[in-house]
């Protein structure tokens, strides 16, 4: 699950996803972006997000992008835990 903050309402949201992880970064491939408008909430400079990740919520920065061939990813940088360094 995710969580962020609407650009508009200004409501949070919490939506379900699929992701790759690789150490402090998460990959969220968005299936049907067309359809979807979540993504968009992360274009440009991007935005910060919560990640539920094993049982804990997970805050980092995530920005959106759109290849030439229409598909979105969401690259998520997740912050530091409390007592690991920067």
């Amino acid at each position: 699950m995710i969580s962020y903050v609407g650009r508009r309402s200004g409501r949070t949201f919490r939506t379900p996803v699929a992701y790759r992880r690789s150490g402090d970064e998460l990959v969220i491939g968005v299936q049907f972006p067309d359809a979807k408008n979540w993504w968009r909430n992360f274009l440009g400079e991007g935005g910060p997000i919560t990640v539920e990740l094993d049982g804990a919520d997970r805050t980092g920065h995530a920005a959106a992008t759109r290849d030439g061939r229409g598909r979105v990813a969401v690259r998520v940088r997740l912050d530091p835990l409390p007592g690991e360094p920067d």
